[in-house]
């Protein structure tokens, strides 16, 4: 059994496994889209130490079990303006839970896909979407060093949460905007936003769900290269 279809088996194990606690994942509404349902966990540092002793070996950091502001906030946006996506080919790029990609089918994007290097987020991906009864496509392959093609929108939750991350993660959707997709970045002001080539499209107050959370809210602001 190959790694993503693995991770996708444990998951649905763990969505239909009996009983309550700090461990376990709950389908629950998201706080500034709750209109939307995710599989998410009720303690995810709890929950992976779990995973991680049942698999016997390290296993990536579960974000995608939390569901953070940037990608709400983007959410929020496609939902509020569906011309935005519909009928267009859509990407959610470093996917997490897939909130992104599940309101843009939602608001009519033609077609979605998630991407995220992590084969358990992909599979989250795919049990969400089945939960709010969308189609995507799922995928844990790593996209930044390609090309895209066959593309209209591209949308981005949460990518710049530190300088090595931002640094990849700019120049590609930097090369994105400059082949003619259109862009929409979900950042919640964690310090790695160029002071040029940004713009902003719209600020929202989001409720803060993440774990270690300083605040309970967060200005988020969608972002377009300039």
């Amino acid at each position: 059994m190959g790694v993503a279809t693995t991770a996708l088996v444990d998951l649905e194990r763990e969505i239909d496994a009996p009983g309550h606690g700090l461990d376990r994942l709950r389908l629950v509404p998201v706080p500034f889209v709750p209109g939307l349902r995710l599989h998410l966990a009720e303690d995810p540092i709890v929950w992976w130490a779990r995973m991680e002793a049942r698999a016997g070996h390290a296993l990536p950091p579960p974000y995608w079990a939390s569901v953070w502001p940037g990608g709400q906030a983007l959410a929020r946006h496609l939902l509020d303006h569906p011309d935005l996506v519909a009928n267009r080919r859509v990407l959610d790029l470093a996917a997490g839970s897939g909130v992104v990609a599940v309101a843009a089918a939602q608001a009519g994007a033609a077609h979605v896909v998630a991407a995220d290097t992590d084969p358990y987020a992909a599979a989250a991906v795919t049990v969400n979407a089945r939960a709010n009864g969308v189609r995507i496509v799922a995928t844990d392959r790593d996209l930044l060093d390609g090309t895209l093609t066959g593309l209209d929108l591209l949308v981005a939750g949460d990518v710049l949460y530190d300088q090595g991350t931002a640094a990849r993660m700019l120049p590609f959707l930097l090369r994105a905007a400059s082949a003619g997709i259109d862009v929409l970045v979900g950042e919640p002001g964690r310090g790695h936003v160029p002071t040029h080539g940004m713009v902003v499209v719209a600020e929202h107050l989001v409720p803060t769900t993440e774990p270690t959370a300083d605040s309970p809210v967060r200005r988020v602001q969608v972002l377009r290269p300039a």
